[in-house]
């Protein structure tokens, strides 16, 4: 006579329901150091990072090969931006706020969602299993660190290069106002910070394109678009208030910090406007991944 009994010791129902439900723990699913490698490791990290290093060593070769044009009767800031290493480093960020900026942080957020689903990985991480919720937080967490970083290290190399060869003078605004070179580069970096804050919305909505195609070009050349046709309707002059609306509006208030007596109105309603951008756009982002059928 044979024995039908299992060989296993236990019953079916233990043997059904797998490990313990007590080793899944939601909270140390895909950890931000996990993510932060990832992502360092990819060549568009270090591609990135290696154009921000490399705009103020191109910049300074670019006027040292540019001959001297006749004076122009006015100062701006491309005539200033020789006159110390501060001036040339306020050059390279305004120079790049507008666009280049916009690209990173529109690079890092509108990549890091679509990305997975174009590589057919993205059900994989959330069969894992890893919420979704936890899932595009820690994305999104670490796309910010590496846009912060890429802001912050603007700056800081222009002010190397422009040091090493302008100088550490005065820095002067085109006003004629002049700040010694420690203190206008602790206002070009507080600056900085402003740019990160008012590109805040351009990540959200980089996020919300990310969660919701499969092409990371589409979602990262998505938030750019939106971003230049934002600049281009704030120069129309006949919008009137209603370009108050618009999330560019007060993109270059941090220049405000270059005056000796700093005006906070244009930076202060501009971190709302940004921030109120953010919130919503963000929060569709939240609210379209968490229902999203993903096949990818």
């Amino acid at each position: 006579m044979t024995d039908d009994r299992s060989t296993v010791t236990g019953t079916v129902g233990a043997l059904a329901a797998g490990p313990p439900a007590s080793q899944y723990r939601p909270g140390r699913t895909l950890p931000l150091r996990v993510e932060l490698v990832r992502q360092l490791k990819r060549r568009r990290t270090q591609v990135t990072f290696g154009l921000i290093a490399l705009l103020p060593v191109i910049l300074w070769i670019a006027f040292a090969l540019a001959p001297d044009g006749p004076p122009t009767g006015s100062l701006n800031l491309v005539d200033l931006a020789k006159v110390s290493g501060a001036n040339f480093a306020v050059f390279a960020q305004f120079a790049s706020a507008s666009f280049l900026l916009v690209v990173v942080v529109a690079l890092f957020f509108g990549d890091t969602v679509a990305a997975e689903a174009s590589w057919s990985s993205l059900r994989y991480l959330l069969a894992a299993p890893i919420p979704r919720a936890r899932l595009l937080r820690q994305k999104a967490v670490v796309a910010a660190g590496l846009s912060l970083a890429a802001i912050l290290a603007l700056p800081l190399v222009a002010l190397l290069v422009g040091g090493l060869a302008y100088g550490s003078g005065n820095l002067v605004s085109p006003t004629g106002e002049s700040l010694t070179f420690w203190g206008g580069a602790g206002r070009l970096l507080v600056g900085a910070l402003y740019v990160a804050v008012q590109l805040s919305w351009v990540a959200a909505l980089a996020l919300l394109l990310s969660v919701s195609t499969d092409a990371p070009l589409g979602a990262v050349g998505g938030a750019v678009m939106a971003s230049i046709v934002s600049q281009i309707l704030n120069q129309i002059t006949a919008l009137e208030d209603l370009r108050d609306f618009l999330p560019t509006r007060y993109a270059t208030a941090w220049s405000d910090l270059l005056a000796v007596d700093v005006d906070w109105g244009g930076m202060t309603r501009g971190v709302f406007s940004s921030l109120t951008w953010a919130l919503v756009l963000g929060a569709a982002a939240v609210y379209r991944f968490g229902r999203k059928d993903v096949t990818s």
